[in-house]
């Protein structure tokens, strides 16, 4: 098999609520970024923010239960099954248990407990 991972433009950023104002200040008033607060309808988010961050894009997802903060990001391929059976083929389960998402896309992680979306790459 022969799957082509690449980045996607989407960083998630999961910050516990006791730290999630001073973070969007931060992103806002101090580095200046373009912010905006988004409609969110999860059972795990609260709030989200969308921050312009040079051709990616960073969500600030205010995770009530979470006591640290974590960053997710995002992979694309051509076919998830496909990469999906790559992973696995290689030990890497999917983890979709950490946050609803569509059925066409999987949650992974590395060794380190980075957490990938990986989804199917939009052509173009």
């Amino acid at each position: 098999m022969d799957v082509k991972f690449e980045a996607g433009i989407n960083i998630a950023i999961k910050i516990p609520k006791s730290k999630y104002e001073k973070t969007v200040a931060f992103y806002r008033d101090i580095l200046k970024l373009s912010v905006e607060e988004k409609p969110i309808d999860s059972p795990t988010i609260s709030r989200t923010h969308e921050v312009i961050f040079g051709s990616n894009i960073i969500w600030l997802d205010c995770v009530d239960n979470y006591t640290h903060s974590e960053t997710w990001l995002q992979l694309t391929v051509p076919d998830v099954n496909e990469a999906t059976n790559y992973l696995q083929s290689n030990g890497v389960e999917t983890c979709d248990e950490l946050e609803e998402l569509p059925k066409n896309m999987h949650w992974i992680q590395d060794p380190a407990g980075t957490v990938f979306n990986v989804q199917r790459r939009e052509t173009k």
